[in-house]
C-alpha cells in the first residue's frame, strides 16, 4: 500500500542527450494513501565498467589441486550529481496526501562524457535514481537508463574522406608448379561512414590460378578491446560480426567484379572518444576461400564509425521548395518539434535547443544542407539487466530492467541495387 505507481519522463522523445546538454525531467509519484518521507532524492550517474572472472588450477602445500577464481574489473566515474527534489537529509518527516505529486528536474551533462556503450564484459552507462527517502523505513528507489553520444563529426578527419584500396595475391603451388596468381581488390569511395549508411563495395576477382574461389566473403566487424586493473592488468580482446555478404564462386581461369552495399545498423561511434578502459574500432573483412586444402587470401580494411556523416560523400538532393522532413528509420522516433538546432561536433559542444532538441542547424537554416537529420534507433546490443550493486530489492526499473542505447541514426535516399559484372 502507498505507492501505486511511479514514473521518469525526459524532454527529450529518444531518452538521448549529447555530452554538454542539459538534461531536464520530471519525475511523477501517484500514492493511493499517504505517504510518510523525509524528502525526495534524485541521483545523475555516469560510469564505466569492465569485468570477467578467470578460473585457474593451483596446487596446495600438500600437493592437491584445487581450482581458484579471480574476479577482474575495471572502473571509471565520469560524474555524480544528486540533490533533494524536496525536503532534505536533516528535514522534519512530512506526509504526501494520496493522489498524484510531480516533480522537475535538470542536470548539465559534462561536455567530456563518452558515448553510451553495452557489451559483454563492459559498458558506459548513464542512470538516474529517484529516492523516497523515508524514516524508520526501507528506502525505494525509482531507476531508469539513458543514453548519452559523445558527437564524431566525419568531416573534421580529413583521413576518412580518401578511398581505399585493399589488394590481396596469392600464388598455390601444387606438385612443384606454380599457377598463376589469384588477385582480390577491394576498393571503398571513403574510410569514414555513420549507423544507416550503406557502404559501397567494389570487388574484383582475378583468378589467374589453377585453384577455384568457393566464395568471397565481406564481414563488418565491431573490434572490442576490455581492459581491467583490479587486482591486475589484463586486456581481454573481441571481434563481433555485425553483418556479412557473400559472393561467388570464381572457377579458375576466370574472373568477375561486384558492386555490392553493406547497411550499418545502430552502433557506438569508433574509439569511445574519453573512456580509458573500453576501445571499439570497425573494419571490413574480406575473406577469399580457395578450393581444397589451399590456405584462403584474407585481409582487411579499416573504418571510422561518426555520428555526423561526410557532406561530400552524399550527392545534393533535387531541388524543392518543400522543408526538409525527418525520416524514419526501423527502430527510431522522430518528432519534428524535437529536431536539433546547431550543429554538433566535437569542436564545439552543443547547447540545448527548445525542449532540450539535439542542435542540428542554426538561425533556422541547415548547416549541413546535403545531410538529413538524424533519429536516434536503439542498438541491437543491450544490457540484460541494468540492476547494480547499489540497487536494492526495493528499487524499480522504469521501462524495465534491460537497456539499449539510441544511436544517431540516418535515414538517406537508397542507392541503387548491387549489379553483378
Amino acid at each position: 500500500m502507498g505507492l501505486k505507481d511511479c514514473t521518469i519522463e525526459l524532454d527529450n522523445p529518444w531518452n538521448t542527450y549529447y555530452a554538454g546538454q542539459t538534461v531536464n525531467g520530471k519525475v511523477t509519484f501517484t500514492f493511493d494513501a499517504p505517504k510518510k518521507i523525509r524528502g525526495i532524492v534524485i541521483k545523475f550517474s555516469g560510469e564505466a565498467e569492465t569485468k570477467w572472472s578467470q578460473t585457474e588450477t593451483k596446487t596446495d602445500q600438500q600437493g592437491k589441486q584445487y581450482e581458484s577464481t579471480t574476479n577482474l574489473t575495471g572502473q571509471e566515474e565520469y560524474f555524480q550529481i544528486q540533490y533533494y527534489l524536496l525536503g532534505g537529509k536533516n528535514a522534519a518527516e512530512m506526509e504526501l496526501p494520496r493522489g498524484t505529486h510531480s516533480y522537475p528536474f535538470t542536470c548539465a551533462l559534462p561536455p567530456t562524457l563518452p558515448s553510451s556503450f553495452e557489451g559483454e564484459w563492459g559498458f558506459v552507462r548513464y542512470t538516474i535514481k529517484v529516492t523516497l527517502d523515508r524514516p524508520w523505513k526501507f528506502d525505494q528507489d525509482l531507476k531508469m537508463a539513458f543514453t548519452v553520444i559523445s558527437p564524431v563529426d566525419l568531416n573534421l578527419n580529413p583521413r576518412v574522406k580518401d578511398p581505399f584500396k585493399l589488394e590481396l595475391e596469392k600464388t598455390f603451388c601444387c606438385f612443384c608448379c606454380a599457377s598463376g596468381p589469384l588477385s582480390v581488390i577491394v576498393r571503398i569511395p571513403v574510410t569514414g561512414f555513420v549507423s544507416g549508411q550503406t557502404v559501397p563495395v567494389t570487388v574484383e576477382c582475378d583468378n589467374a590460378s589453377n585453384v577455384g574461389v568457393e566464395k568471397i566473403e565481406l564481414h563488418l566487424r565491431k573490434l572490442l578491446a576490455f581492459h581491467v586493473h583490479t587486482p591486475r592488468r589484463e586486456t581481454k580482446r573481441k571481434k563481433e560480426v555485425i553483418t556479412s555478404i557473400q559472393m561467388g564462386p570464381v572457377e579458375a581461369g576466370n574472373s568477375q567484379t561486384w558492386q555490392q552495399n553493406i547497411q550499418i545498423p545502430p552502433l557506438p561511434p569508433s574509439n569511445l572518444v574519453n573512456c580509458g578502459i573500453i576501445d571499439v574500432d570497425y573494419d571490413i573483412k574480406v575473406v577469399a576461400h580457395a578450393s581444397g586444402m589451399h590456405a584462403n587470401l584474407d585481409g582487411n580494411i579499416p573504418i571510422v564509425l561518426g555520428t555526423v556523416p561526410l557532406e561530400s560523400f552524399q550527392p545534393p538532393p533535387a531541388y524543392t521548395d518543400n522543408p526538409p522532413v525527418a525520416v524514419h528509420t526501423i527502430g527510431a522516433e522522430t518528432d519534428p518539434s524535437m529536431l536539433p538546432t546547431q550543429p554538433v561536433s566535437p569542436a564545439s559542444p552543443p547547447n540545448n535547443g527548445a525542449g532540450g532538441a539535439i542542435g542540428w542547424s542554426v538561425g533556422g537554416g541547415n548547416m549541413f544542407p546535403n545531410i538529413p537529420p538524424p533519429t536516434f534507433a536503439e542498438s541491437a546490443y543491450k544490457a540484460s539487466t541494468i540492476t547494480d550493486k547499489n540497487d536494492s530489492e526495493h528499487t524499480r526499473m522504469i521501462g524495465g530492467v534491460e537497456y539499449a542505447p539510441r544511436y544517431p541514426t540516418y535515414a538517406f535516399t537508397p542507392s541503387a541495387p548491387p549489379v553483378n559484372y
